[in-house]
């Protein structure tokens, strides 16, 4: 079996042996990072272009490593020093890099929806590094591969996301990743930061932590999005710590 995708723009759009496939592929080139040379010629020949318009340290290093590793040239592109600043816009900036001839465009901005009306743009590969609040798919794989390190399955186990539930791509993706592959998942967090109808993502919302924590499989904490934030949501960090954050008292009622 291969992937039927010319492009990775989110988790919503695999199917659950497409995942399954990725993370199964994934599982070898973690030997990789053991060799004295790290280096395998995969994507030898190819072009990948990081084209990161949001700050960025481990997403963007994670890839360019990859791909180098991947025997794969990169090119950064530093929106800060690029035509944006002169009002290029996004869709330019694909094209121009389409006609430079690049492999594969790995993209992160703060609208959602951005890394696919590049794809549909371009015939270069498109992977969605982070887009808005819609998803992050990367990061929803590397969290699923975690958890199947750890546990060894992810099928039936009880998988919680606390936190910043309303402004997290990640979360989005660990939603539609997580569900396809048989997890049972909760959300919680403040009422606030919970997004209208998120049931319908076949999640259970809960709003304190200690009530769920004793059949917990798996916890996924969030950070506090505050640069997304337009408005006060909760009264202090303080007391959303208190309330979300998992310290060593409320870890002795966790399954063990």
């Amino acid at each position: 079996m291969k992937l039927n995708h010319k492009d990775l723009l989110g988790l919503e759009y695999l199917l659950k042996n497409e995942i399954e496939l990725i993370l199964k592929t994934a599982k070898p080139f973690k030997e990789l990072f053991t060799r004295t040379v790290k280096k395998v010629p995969t994507l030898r020949g190819k072009t990948v272009v990081l084209l990161f318009y949001e700050p960025s340290t481990r997403t963007r290093t994670s890839f360019e490593l990859a791909a180098k590793r991947l025997s794969a040239d990169t090119v950064n592109i530093a929106v800060s020093t690029s035509a944006v600043v002169k009002g290029e816009s996004l869709i330019d900036t694909a094209r121009t890099i389409e006609a430079m001839k690049a492999d594969f465009v790995v993209v992160r901005h703060s609208m959602s929806g951005s890394a696919s009306m590049i794809a549909k743009t371009i015939s270069a590969s498109v992977v969605n590094a982070g887009d808005g609040m819609h998803e992050h798919p990367t990061q929803g794989l590397l969290d699923m591969f975690t958890i199947l390190e750890k546990k060894g399955k992810i099928k039936g186990l009880n998988i919680a996301i606390v936190g910043d539930i309303l402004h997290s791509r990640v979360a989005r993706s660990n939603i539609w990743g997580l569900n396809k592959l048989g997890a049972n998942v909760f959300v919680v967090g403040p009422a606030t930061l919970i997004p209208k109808d998120i049931e319908k993502l076949n999640v259970k919302v809960h709003y304190d932590i200690s009530k769920i924590i004793r059949k917990l499989d798996v916890i996924n904490i969030l950070r506090i999005q505050k640069e997304r934030q337009e408005q006060h949501l909760f009264p202090s960090l303080e007391e959303y710590s208190e309330l979300f954050g998992i310290n060593s008292e409320k870890l002795k009622n966790a399954k063990n």
